[in-house]
């Protein structure tokens, strides 16, 4: 029954154009071509960045946050230890509403402004660290740094970078480069060590969202890669590692306490989300990967489900978009109140 559903699921109709079957993108007369046991070297790959991390975090982002000023802060701790309430900040909510707030301040014998005070100091003993949420920021901003100059250099001298309808020249049978092959592996296998971590890291009010982002990613990477789509895939990740650098940097700015710097920095990022998200994202790659195709080979189910998981990324692009517009929005032409309440949204964000 395995072996029935494996070739249901691998059968070429699906993934590949007509006429075209998988021993067609065996490597042969030179050409080499992706496939899809190389994927598995991005398990251990993501164990290793894990270990880096750990490592770069321990003591290159320690140094750096001392040397920044930077320095986690004690949690107050809650007046007195009281299973009632812990009772219910575990299992009923964190946040008790005002009527909950009054029966719980009769069981305890408290008044409700004590109880008030209790969860919200207890919720702040759960509250990560600056120092904690600087080293996370720092090093996502060294790979994402690292891995967009890693695009660009990979992707300068190639014509599909300047005429997206290089991208289906001769396709599938497109050999695959070097350059391709580490930039697809490290972004994998880094993806990969974020969903693995996702639990540990700082939990943001995003957090179902970082999820779906993360599959989504992976998805769209090992398809993009088994389907030989590695010319646009490329092009995908560049575009979103550009304006991740600029929020990483962001945070760091903002851990440290320099505002100016800060918001100049994220007034950037939202721009450049706007222009590579919004714009070149829909606009450039997916018109070049839903328009373009039919212009070569009959569409089949892989251009379906690619284009898909495409239109699922875009979606959370304007979910995102959204927020950050938002706070661009108060920053710039709200009151004074609306601005504090927008810098309160920022960090949230960072």
């Amino acid at each position: 029954m395995i072996k029935t559903i494996g070739e249901w699921f691998w059968w070429d109709r699906l993934w590949l154009p007509v006429n075209l079957t998988w021993a067609d993108l065996e490597d042969k007369d030179g050409r080499v071509y992706a496939k899809v046991s190389d994927l598995y070297i991005t398990l251990p790959y993501s164990i290793g960045f894990l270990i880096v991390r750990y490592v770069f975090e321990r003591f290159v982002a320690t140094a750096l946050a001392e040397c920044l000023g930077v320095r986690g802060k004690s949690r107050q701790k809650a007046v007195e230890s009281n299973p009632i309430l812990e009772q219910y900040y575990i299992s009923q909510s964190k946040t008790p509403a005002k009527a909950d707030i009054q029966g719980l301040s009769k069981k305890c014998s408290w008044s409700s402004r004590q109880v008030e005070r209790w969860f919200r100091r207890r919720r702040n003993q759960e509250r990560p660290g600056v120092l904690k949420k600087f080293r996370e920021a720092s090093w996502r901003f060294v790979f994402y740094l690292a891995a967009f100059i890693g695009g660009i250099v990979a992707l300068y001298d190639k014509p599909w970078f300047y005429d997206l309808r290089e991208v289906w020249m001769a396709y599938p049978k497109q050999s695959m480069l070097e350059s391709q092959y580490w930039y697809y592996i490290l972004e994998m296998s880094f993806y990969w060590s974020l969903l693995f971590s996702i639990t540990f890291d700082v939990k943001r009010k995003d957090f179902k969202e970082q999820i779906i982002h993360h599959l989504a990613t992976l998805t769209l990477l090992a398809f993009s890669w088994c389907g030989n789509y590695i010319r646009v895939g490329t092009l995908v990740m560049l575009v979103h590692d550009a304006s991740d650098v600029l929020l990483e940097s962001a945070k760091l700015f903002n851990y440290s306490k320099w505002e100016r710097a800060c918001n100049s920095s994220f007034v950037l990022f939202a721009v450049v989300f706007m222009v590579t998200r919004l714009v070149i994202f829909p606009f450039w790659i997916i018109h070049c990967t839903w328009v373009y195709p039919p212009d070569y080979y009959p569409v089949f189910f892989g251009y379906y489900f690619f284009n898909a998981v495409l239109v699922i990324l875009l979606m959370l692009h304007v979910f995102w978009a959204y927020l950050i517009l938002r706070m661009v929005k108060k920053f710039l032409f709200g009151s004074a109140a609306r601005r504090r309440a927008g810098d309160s949204a920022l960090k949230l964000l960072l």
